[in-house]
């Protein structure tokens, strides 16, 4: 009985305020008439990864931009950051052995949630920046004005990169021979370079003796490109409905402006729009789980956007807080389990860890980002779990926006190259160095597993 119109019955969060409506449906109209930026046959593909992850045979990586701009976007400012994320893959699939899906915050992670919908300064009151897809974020009267022309402009901004992902994991830059040509001037000068450069060799050694024997990249696809799929908060639905298209071969309806949408903690109400739009399109889903989340809740929310129980449909993307995550996260594991809901666990250790410095600059401490993963992984085995995923804000820029990790970033050199508009992201020394943590503790979870396994088979 669903509609892609029903959400506009529901109560909304978040939703920015369009002075001038008339101009907002031929924008709508516009978008509807426009080509879907991906394709239902892409997202069964990905759902079918992601039911790999939940079965406890595959690893989720998602990360990316915290939010795109218009003014920053450049081709070599994706290429870094897909190099990032390949990087990471690396790490992960080589040093722990587990296939690794590659999920982006690229081509739609444009719209931002904000706590306040008003911002003031020097006594004057304007809406709060929302993304570049809703607003501006110059603090005036202009800049601050809900545009739906911004869709638009996200719209073909997607569009290009997205023809640049596919460039760069389709056409050779993905090739594992280059492996070591994936490393940044700073993240080879950094701790974890040479760390990197190990894996790399290693690499090297792996491929050269496969060639010897006959499988070459020329007759092994695998080898010379890779998947990465795109995913982005749908908070802004006046965008994400004129792009639901009808798939043709399955009747089924999809979400087109991004391979995985999620659902943020802002917008997560049983009752509210967003979950109204997102529960009837076929496309794996995302939804953020904050301390605020109770077993109920999360029930209930299952029960509306898994219905069927499919695996690789919905993935819980957990993000409690460090300190937070021994108390919130049991309970929620505890009712999953209980109902026998089949999900994947992810854990995004970036929002719930931001603290502000002395001189008012958001940050988040490598350490807590850390021991928040640390911490998920520790719970999900003590309680018969697994977690599958991580989500992370992160870009191949050397910036200094988050403090800690093995190049000491400290408030002091904050400073020297914050550029983000909006949360603090791990540059991509600071990406590696989480991979390499995690990727020991997926190599102790398979070494427990296979010590337990082993002496069963020897019974």
């Amino acid at each position: 009985m669903w509609t892609k119109h029903d959400w506009r019955a529901c109560p909304i969060a978040q939703a920015p305020q369009y002075p001038d409506k008339l101009a907002l449906d031929a924008v709508e109209a516009e978008l509807r008439a426009l080509p879907p930026l991906i394709f239902a046959g892409e997202a069964r593909v990905l759902k079918a990864h992601l039911a790999r992850v939940a079965a406890g045979e595959a690893f989720l990586l998602q990360g990316g931009d915290c939010a795109e701009s218009f003014a920053e976007f450049h081709a070599n400012a994706v290429r870094d950051t897909v190099k990032v994320l390949l990087q990471m893959a690396v790490v992960l699939s080589f040093a722990a052995a587990v296939p690794v899906v590659k999920v982006a915050r690229l081509a739609g992670q444009f719209a931002k949630p904000r706590s306040q919908p008003t911002e003031t300064q020097g006594g004057v009151t304007l809406p709060s920046y929302r993304g570049d897809i809703v607003n501006g974020i110059a603090f005036d009267a202009a800049a601050r004005t809900p545009d739906p022309q911004r869709m638009l402009r996200a719209y073909h901004q997607s569009a290009v990169t997205l023809n640049l992902l596919r460039a760069f994991t389709q056409g050779g830059f993905a090739d594992l021979a280059r492996v070591q040509q994936w490393n940044q001037a700073f993240v080879a000068a950094s701790p974890q370079g040479e760390r990197y450069a190990d894996i790399c060799r290693r690499i090297e050694e792996s491929l050269a003796f496969m060639t010897a024997c006959g499988l070459a990249a020329r007759n092994a696809p695998q080898l010379r490109a890779t998947e990465l799929y795109t995913s982005h908060d749908a908070m802004l639905l006046n965008y994400e409905e004129p792009l639901a298209r009808q798939d043709s071969l399955t009747g089924d309806w999809y979400g087109c402006s991004a391979h995985l949408p999620w659902i943020g903690e802002r917008t997560r109400q049983a009752d509210g729009a967003h979950v109204a739009f997102l529960r009837g399109v076929a496309n794996p889903l995302g939804l953020k789980c904050g301390p605020a989340m109770t077993p109920n809740e999360v029930l209930r929310l299952i029960d509306l956007l898994n219905p069927q129980n499919e695996p690789g449909r919905l993935t819980l993307i957990t993000r409690v807080g460090a300190d937070r995550v021994g108390d919130v996260l049991p309970p929620l594991i505890r009712a999953v389990q209980r109902e026998g809901r089949c999900v994947v666990w992810a854990c995004d250790p970036m929002h719930g860890n931001t603290v502000a410095t002395a001189s008012g600059r958001k940050t988040r401490p490598f350490e807590r980002i850390m021991r928040e993963l640390s911490d998920c992984f520790a719970v999900h085995r003590a309680e018969g779990s697994r977690l599958g995923g991580m989500h992370i804000e992160m870009t191949g820029k050397d910036v200094t926006e988050c403090t800690g990790g093995a190049q000491q970033i400290d408030e002091a050199t904050l400073e020297d190259r914050y550029h983000t508009h909006c949360d603090p992201r791990l540059n991509g020394s600071q990406a590696l160095e989480l991979a390499f943590l995690v990727a020991e503790e997926l190599k102790a979870e398979r070494d427990r597993r296979r010590s337990t396994v082993l002496p069963m088979a020897a019974e």
